[in-house]
């Protein structure tokens, strides 16, 4: 099964991803994880690609294409993937379209997870993480027992750079300028399938949860029995 998670920053792509890789049994790719891992080891590659998400750019297409391109090929990507942050322009659909079509494989279906602008920034804006382990929180949702205070490793837990108000607004326009023409480009596929991302985390998945089903995930009935 092969996957595409679209929508804005912050509409929960990345905690129903981590749902849909337990219930189907393929891996979940985020460039923009890979990015940041590359980043934090200070990889020329890494380092490129964090000079644009700290002025909330996308990151140039030839730089994004060449990564994917090399984690699909990978041996635990034979059964399916899901992917995460890619594609984000029409330039990029269509090159994924060749990169599969290359590999004799095809799209199964594209979720796209909805949410009001408001609700996406004051979850953006509440995000924060710990550089030392990696652990994610927010300070409403998922708050740590102690402030600002990592419950793991116990180091000062950080708001990333490109969670301040001014990156998210932009962030949010380049989202819309670039990127939300995907719609149109996989509806007139028969590929999308909406998701209403605006709700609690355990809401979200009942509705997935069937849409995997009408896909037809191996893994699901077992995975969620």
């Amino acid at each position: 099964m092969i996957l595409i998670l679209l929508g804005p920053p912050g509409a929960g792509k990345g905690t129903q991803g981590g749902r849909i890789v337990e219930a189907c049994g393929v891996p979940k790719i985020s460039t923009g994880a890979i990015f940041r891992d590359l980043a934090a080891a200070g990889t020329p590659l890494g380092l490129e690609a964090k000079s644009y998400w700290q002025r909330g750019e996308l990151v140039p297409d030839e730089t994004v294409v060449g990564l994917v391109r090399e984690r699909i090929a990978r041996p635990d990507c034979k059964d399916g993937f899901i992917l995460d942050g890619f594609p984000r322009t029409v330039k990029q659909a269509d090159t994924l379209q060749g990169l599969l079509y290359g590999m004799d494989r095809q799209l199964d279906g594209v979720l796209n997870f909805d949410v009001a602008p408001d609700e996406l920034i004051r979850r953006l804006s509440g995000r924060r993480s710990c550089d030392n382990c990696g652990a994610t929180y927010h300070v409403t949702a998922l708050p740590p027992k102690e402030e600002n205070v990592c419950d793991h490793c116990g180091h000062t837990l950080v708001r990333r750079s490109d969670d301040d108000p001014e990156s998210i607004r932009i962030r949010l326009i380049e989202y819309q300028n670039k990127t939300a023409p995907l719609l149109d480009y996989y509806t007139r596929r028969d590929l999308l399938f909406n998701v209403q991302a605006d709700r609690k985390p355990e809401e979200i998945f009942v509705q997935l949860k069937e849409l995997l089903e009408e896909l037809g995930c191996a893994g699901l009935p077992k995975a969620l029995a």
